[in-house]
């Protein structure tokens, strides 16, 4: 019987959720930044993941809640529109502290979910300021989410009112809700704001920077494995990717959906389990 450490993180855990199950490699990139060597697993029975660190979930999610961006865009002037950004314009996204961490996963566009003029950068901070470092649950954390607030104008001019942030899509609570196919008319389309999940949305960011799922003979439709043994961060894609020969690993697989008529915009929908080799 393996040993394991003794967990100081625990969270509860959907992995047909794709959003939550990239939310929690998320979780164990900030823990190993913080604490090197952290360690993580799945406990499948439970449906929990378990991290071994020195560190606290409430300490994690601080951290997460008050990352600042190299840079940030002024410009709100940020649609949903039909164009696709060329490649040489892919920017990354700059963590500069409390820890540093590059983003720049969503040049590979198969699982990247938005398009278009949408701004990374801008739907990061809001998720990020939007986390509540208190909340013992936090993958379930559901709300409206509002950019942060902007700094006073030195003119003396009234303080510009908060705008409500839409996600990435990444959780697939909102994918259920988002093409007319589902409800009968297209929420997206329509531009209708809905609660969202900040610390899946933040953290699934992070997560897909390190540990991406496997392509499939299928477009935009993907394959990733639980893993029951202590990993680190540093073996995040061999454990994603089923390569630990953990007999205890689950098999997932979902679709980047379209969640538009113009067929751009896309949306991590529900995975279901597989057999391997299926």
């Amino acid at each position: 019987m393996t040993d394991y450490p003794a967990p100081s993180i625990t969270v509860n855990v959907d992995v047909t959720n794709p959003g939550q199950f990239f939310a929690c490699c998320g979780l164990l990139e900030l823990a190993d930044r913080l604490w090197p060597g952290a360690e993580g697993w799945f406990e499948s029975d439970e449906g929990e993941f378990r991290i071994a660190c020195g560190g606290s979930l409430r300490e994690v999610l601080t951290v997460a809640q008050s990352v600042k961006f190299a840079v940030l865009s002024d410009d709100e002037s940020e649609e949903e529109d039909d164009t696709e950004e060329p490649e040489a314009e892919v920017q990354p996204l700059v963590i500069e502290s409390p820890i540093e961490l590059r983003l720049d996963w969503w040049k590979d566009k198969s699982i990247k979910t938005w398009a278009g003029s949408m701004k990374v950068e801008l739907i990061a901070a809001a998720m990020s300021n939007a986390i509540d470092p208190d909340r013992m649950d936090p993958l379930n954390q559901a709300q409206v989410v509002f950019d942060p607030p902007r700094p006073q104008p030195k003119d003396g001019r009234k303080r510009p009112k908060a705008k409500k942030r839409e996600p990435f899509y990444f959780d697939c609570r909102r994918a259920m809700n988002s093409h007319s196919l589902d409800v009968g008319f297209s929420a997206n389309d329509l531009r209708l704001t809905t609660v969202a999940y900040p610390v899946v949305e933040f953290l699934c960011l992070v997560g897909l920077q390190r540990s991406r799922p496997m392509p499939t003979s299928r477009p935009r439709v993907f394959d990733y494995w639980t893993w029951s043994w202590c990993c680190a961060a540093q073996v995040l894609p061999a454990a994603v990717t089923g390569l630990l020969g953990d007999p205890a690993s689950k098999c997932m697989r979902f679709e980047n959906g379209f969640r538009s008529g113009q067929k751009k915009h896309k949306a991590f929908r529900s995975a279901i389990p597989v057999t391997q080799g299926a």
